[in-house]
């Protein structure tokens, strides 16, 4: 949580959740230290909000758009799918709904709904919290970490397009 914080800047709700769904994601998938020498390139994340909790899966996972190890793809979703490179074992976390008033049962003695809610989701059991699934994710090479798959420049700007994003047109 410390350092989810520092990443983000405040504590909140969005960030317990986070943190939990980065480290309940990478137990499901078999990695232990994501931010290791020896696991930071088995995982990419894809994180269907961007919001507080996307901030947290950043700082507990290492992942970063930077590595192309994070893919934001902004549903609007408390959900993050966690995979596994080396294994190609994936879940999906997302956060339960009914989790919000069941908040009032872990953290009766706290008044405001956001502090209740941010203090219930640090105790709260996993299953009530998340709903997880295993999921199947094909990710194509361009969109893997490591160096573009292709570069070339475009014929009307001179702009140099990378990982397969350019466009063929006749």
């Amino acid at each position: 949580m410390k350092e989810s914080v520092a990443f983000h800047g405040e504590e909140c709700p969005g960030q317990v959740i986070g943190t939990r769904m980065a480290i309940t994601g990478c137990r499901k998938i078999g990695i232990e230290d994501p931010r290791s020498k020896a696991e930071r390139k088995k995982i990419i994340v894809y994180v269907e909000m961007d919001r507080c909790a996307s901030d947290a899966i950043m700082a507990v996972t290492g992942c970063r758009v930077g590595k192309r190890t994070v893919k934001v793809m902004d549903y609007g979703i408390m959900a993050a799918t966690f995979v596994n490179l080396e294994t190609g074992r994936a879940v999906r976390v997302r956060a339960r709904e009914s989790s919000r008033e069941l908040a009032q049962k872990y953290a009766s003695g706290i008044t405001d709904k956001y502090d209740r809610q941010r203090e219930a989701y640090k105790v709260m059991p996993e299953d009530e919290l998340f709903e997880i699934q295993e999921v199947r994710v094909n990710i194509p090479v361009q969109d893997r970490p490591g160096r573009p798959v292709r570069r070339v420049r475009c014929d009307e700007c001179g702009d140099w397009v990378q990982d397969m994003r350019d466009v063929q047109v006749d």
